[in-house]
């Protein structure tokens, strides 16, 4: 039975060493081929999940990825909320090291291509410098790429690194054999720019400046690249910085303020309104209003008193409460939602590179292409001088120049568009699913409405004047701190101007506030308070509170000197251009869908004013991955809008992920897009924009091997010279630039 019944086991791997999203799909497969071992690599996160039965070794899956030419290491287990984040985050980030290699080979490689373009600087001996100075380039700044393509090499597989690192060699060993064996070193040498196609003795050029030029370019866009992968693990860290670091604990009768991670299971610890709760507990004394919006996506604050569960990162609004600890560390709600976000992460299929993907067949036939010119000039008789000169210029005119900015500038350009636009896009790998999907999915709270209560009715008994009604009610509710009595406040001053001073107030736990405003004894809260002071209300605000409920909004009773005086009505309010943007979206062939961790009503209440016909609602932050999933699962593409932490895992999972730049960090960070304005249309641009740039991408990849290919056959009957080769590599560049530019012309649909 034991050799049946095999229990498997999940661990986690810190992988190093992957340049590009094959190395992820490389390291995959070699853990997939062992018996028993289901893997997920993620280029963006750099971590593996793995899957394993017992019969297979931590030790031996660490060696598997060692033998594919990768470094892997465990990752420890956190015991605490804050240990996940204990590592420092500068000393990981290989954005810094590229920054450095670019910064370098920039300095050295902008006079080694302005030696070689302008006739004037080409003083006396003047190659020797240009050596001199692009041979670190292309020797340290290029050596990730040469790392890669030796891994590469070993394991059979072409990538761009291999295109890059093959050409860049190429061409500087062939300009050092010009320069010590051929007539290149010669003092005097200068580059002939006759742009004619003849047969030319190769030893007299050198070919620095697409070495070092090359080099320097691949670098910029690999930097950009990093430093937006960087950002892949910025999430999680923001999840935990929602936690509070400090917390007040009560024992033996008196209070003591100790650091989080000394709290325990069992401690009874004090919230002061405004404070967040420092963990997950139990109330068992005071009663208070919760905002667990944040958490949750419910825009009403939850009233708790003694035996109700509270989440720990949410905010007290309402009186003082003391809650005993039942969950600590990486066991609570926060905790779980930041294992959310990076199994999310985790299993978000990496975006593989068009480029990869290209170079995986181009760089194979470019090698024997090479190889065969050279057998082909030995094989008629032709000097060896000359059949190594056209094989050399067959690898060098293959050398992706303009390949290297094809994605750097047009990303540049569009995301330079994007931010005069309040548009953030995170890197270039966001751009392929913009142009998939067909289902949007939209957060309710804080997206498609402000997120804020707002007074939207005062009903009145018979015989009772709305304007004194909204000025008692407003005067009382200014005291408290409650977000529906905020609301009140609000709406009275906004109406009235200034209110009467309040005296004697008083707020009655979980059900309302009572206080003396001009004389009259003011009370105004849930339904059964206004009946516990013998004010029942009549029939037509019953009914009023009724249907406004059932409309998914809050209504509280006013009453006051012993009678019910009337209902104010409020609830959160639809943005003004939501139902714009939402038409503007189905314009774009994609399909609303609004979900929310509010109630049913007051969903439904919001979908059908801005024209939204499917809801999903009363869903938990983890039900709103599974609502992804689902519809993943159904075939369909999903971007995701939100602007919680309650939408960051759902974000991180959907094909695309838009937050809200009015909402808070953790969604930012988990997001692919951020929008920095709250205005929903501001989404359909984003999208837009996202497609416009990325069919830029594809056009430049496509001219850019398009001119290597035109030149590959005249580099191989040996007639390409080097300012032809030069011209043809610059006018591909400068095509590839300008293609870009004309991402500036975006104009927003306003």
């Amino acid at each position: 039975m034991d050799g049946i019944r095999k229990t498997t086991m999940q661990m986690e791997l810190q992988i190093g060493g992957m340049t590009c999203a094959s190395c992820a799909a490389r390291i995959e497969k070699r853990l997939n081929r062992l018996d028993g071992v289901s893997a997920s690599v993620n280029y963006a996160t750099e971590k593996a999940t793995v899957d394993y039965v017992r019969d297979v070794s931590p030790d031996q899956l660490v060696a598997t990825v060692e033998q594919a030419g990768y470094t892997a290491e465990r990752t420890k287990p956190s015991t605490s909320l804050t240990d996940s984040d204990a590592t420092d985050p500068v000393q990981l980030d290989p954005a810094v090291l590229l920054r450095q290699r670019l910064l370098v080979s920039l300095v050295l490689s902008v006079p080694v291509v302005a030696m070689a373009m302008i006739p004037v600087l080409q003083f006396t001996n003047w190659q020797w410098l240009s050596l001199t100075l692009a041979t670190p380039v292309v020797v340290w700044g290029g050596l990730p790429f040469h790392r890669a393509a030796w891994t590469n090499l070993r394991h059979g597989a072409a990538t761009m690194d291999t295109l890059i690192s093959m050409g860049t060699v190429a061409a500087l060993a062939w300009s050092i054999y010009a320069l010590f064996w051929g007539t290149a070193g010669r003092a005097g040498m200068t580059h002939s720019f006759a742009l004619t196609i003849a047969r030319a003795d190769g030893t007299a050029n050198v070919y620095l400046e697409a070495a070092a030029g090359v080099t320097t370019l691949i670098l910029a866009g690999r930097y950009f690249e990093a430093r937006a992968k960087r950002r892949a693990g910025a999430a999680l860290r923001a999840l935990l910085e929602l936690g509070v670091k400090d917390v007040a604990v009560r024992r033996n009768g008196a209070e003591q303020r100790i650091p989080i991670d000394q709290l325990a299971v069992g401690d009874e610890f004090v919230v002061r309104p405004g404070e967040k709760i420092a963990t997950d507990g139990v109330v068992i004394e005071g009663a208070s209003a919760v905002d667990a919006s944040m958490l949750t996506g419910e825009s009403v604050p939850l009233e708790v008193r003694p035996d109700d569960q509270v989440v720990g990162a949410t905010v007290n609004v309402g009186g003082r409460i003391i809650v005993r600890a039942n969950r600590i560390g990486s066991d609570t709600q926060l905790a779980q939602m930041a294992n959310l976000v990076e199994e999310a992460q985790t299993g978000k299929a990496p975006a593989q590179r068009l480029a990869d993907k290209i170079s995986g067949v181009f760089v194979p036939i470019v090698i024997a292409l090479s190889l065969a010119t050279l057998g082909f000039w030995i094989g008629t008789g032709g000097s060896m001088s000359a059949a190594f000169t056209a094989a050399v210029a067959v690898l060098i005119i293959a050398c992706p120049c303009a390949l290297g900015l094809a994605t750097p500038t047009a990303l540049m350009v569009g995301t330079g568009r994007g931010a005069q636009l309040g548009i953030l896009i995170k890197g270039p790998e966001v751009l392929e699913s913009t142009r998939q999907i067909d289902t949007i999915v939209l957060d309710k709270t804080g997206t498609i409405t402000t997120g804020d209560m707002t007074l939207l009715d005062v009903i009145t008994a018979d015989g009772e004047q709305p304007d004194e009604q909204l000025r008692l009610a407003g005067a009382l509710e200014n005291s408290s701190e409650h977000p529906i009595a905020k609301a009140i406040a609000q709406g009275a001053t906004d109406e009235l101007g200034a209110l009467p001073a309040v005296e004697d107030f008083a707020n009655l736990e979980g059900l309302g506030v009572r206080g003396t405003v001009d004389g009259h004894t003011v009370v105004i809260g849930r339904q059964r308070l206004l009946a516990g002071w013998s004010q029942d209300l009549p029939q037509n605000l019953t009914e009023s509170m009724r249907r406004a409920e059932s409309e998914g909004k809050t209504a509280v009773a006013v009453g006051w000197d012993g009678r019910p005086r009337g209902v104010l009505v409020v609830a959160d309010t639809v943005k003004p251009t939501a139902a714009e943007a939402v038409a503007r979206l189905r314009a774009l062939g994609l399909t609303p869908i609004m979900l929310t961790g509010d109630n049913k009503a007051a969903a439904q209440t919001i979908a059908s004013q801005v024209g939204i016909d499917q809801v999903i609602a009363e869903v938990l932050p983890q039900d709103k991955v599974e609502a992804i999933k689902r519809l993943q699962a159904e075939g369909k593409v999903v971007a995701m809008v939100g602007d919680g932490v309650n939408d960051a895992a759902a974000l991180t999972r959907a094909d695309l992920g838009l937050a809200m730049g009015t909402g808070t960090d953790v969604a930012i960070e988990a997001s692919d897009l951020t929008l920095v304005r709250g205005d929903l249309r501001v989404v359909a641009d984003a999208i837009r924009l996202s497609r416009k740039t990325l069919a830029t991408i594809k056009g430049n990849l496509f001219w850019a091997f398009a001119y290597n290919v035109a030149a590959l056959p005249l580099a191989a009957a040996g007639l390409l010279n080097p300012m032809l080769a030069g011209a043809a590599m610059a006018f591909s560049s400068v095509f590839v630039i300008s293609n870009s530019l004309r991402l500036r012309r975006f104009k927003p649909h306003m």
